[in-house]
């Protein structure tokens, strides 16, 4: 049976740039693309936090979603990262904005203000009115500097037919069992972190929204598709296989280590926009011998 929508395998996409201007290298893109839509995931992330979006501009990041889309063709849902700190300003945007070939929006909670429970519950309520795609909300404290509560979570669920899930990335696992112990039917609970993937789906989590699955789709499709099926012994097998390698590609920042992953598989050119920059030589060397040793 075909699972929902936003189930399983999710690929937080990069965006390759050019060794010349740092503009975006498509050729790159596409070979990326039809790499992952090939080894098995479920959907794709376009301009989520692992593509630098932030620092594109608005050209760039309509010319990289219109590729994104075209490339894919339809073979897998695509879910669009779009989030702000200005409410007003956001959903704004939610109505300039070409939803043609988009299933679904991925939406940051509110940055740097930093707004109370009842702040996040008007933000998300506004969000979800305005989107004409299922909403799913971004929970990153370590990046945006407040926690989307569980209650808060839950009550937004409840209230807001268009909000079908949360990526929760806080690492906080007794938020997480809180909320799936308590959530409606059919609310999606995603995991933003590749290394607690399993654990979260073992509890009942519907998948993970991954980066790591930019250098290891057909890996990380098959864990999670293991997990959906209660076979967690297989899918033991495959985390603690690519569990070295889950967590040195965030040892300095992401995208910053799945880039260098990428560039060792000749995949891309190490580029980042600044302020990132690319991973030590240290790093590189690690994530190389590591990525050797799972391969053998």
């Amino acid at each position: 049976m075909k699972q929902p929508i936003f189930t399983g395998t999710g690929v937080a996409l990069i965006t390759p740039f050019r060794r010349s201007q740092e503009t975006v290298d498509f050729t790159k893109l596409e070979a990326l693309i039809e790499k992952i839509v090939t080894s098995g995931v479920d959907y794709i992330v376009a301009l989520g936090t692992t593509s630098e979006a932030a620092t594109m501009t608005e050209s760039e990041r309509s010319a990289v979603q219109e590729f994104i889309v075209e490339t894919v063709g339809g073979r897998v849902p695509i879910m669009l990262g779009l989030g702000g700190n200005n409410t007003l300003s956001l959903t704004d945007t939610l109505a300039r904005t070409n939803f043609e070939g988009i299933s679904g929006l991925l939406s940051v909670t509110p940055y740097y203000n930093k707004p109370n429970q009842r702040g996040l519950m008007a933000h998300y309520r506004s969000v979800a009115e305005a989107s004409p795609v299922p909403v799913v909300m971004y929970n990153v404290p370590g990046r945006t500097g407040v926690n989307l509560s569980a209650e808060t979570t839950l009550a937004l669920a409840a209230e807001c037919p268009n909000i079908i899930g949360i990526k929760e990335a806080s690492g906080n696992m007794q938020q997480v069992m809180e909320i799936l112990r308590q959530r409606p039917a059919g609310f999606r609970v995603i995991s933003g972190d590749d290394s607690l993937t399993f654990p979260m789906m073992a509890l009942g989590a519907d998948g993970v929204i991954s980066v790591m699955a930019n250098a290891l789709p057909q890996e990380m499709s098959q864990m999670v598709h293991f997990a959906l099926k209660g076979d967690y012994k297989r899918a033991l097998l495959l985390h603690n296989r690519m569990l070295p390698l889950m967590n040195a590609i965030f040892d300095e920042g992401n995208p910053t280590g799945i880039k260098a992953l990428l560039e060792a598989d000749g995949a891309i050119s190490n580029i980042l926009r600044l302020p990132l920059v690319k991973a030590s030589k240290q790093l590189s060397n690690k994530l190389a011998t590591l990525y050797n040793e799972f391969k053998n």
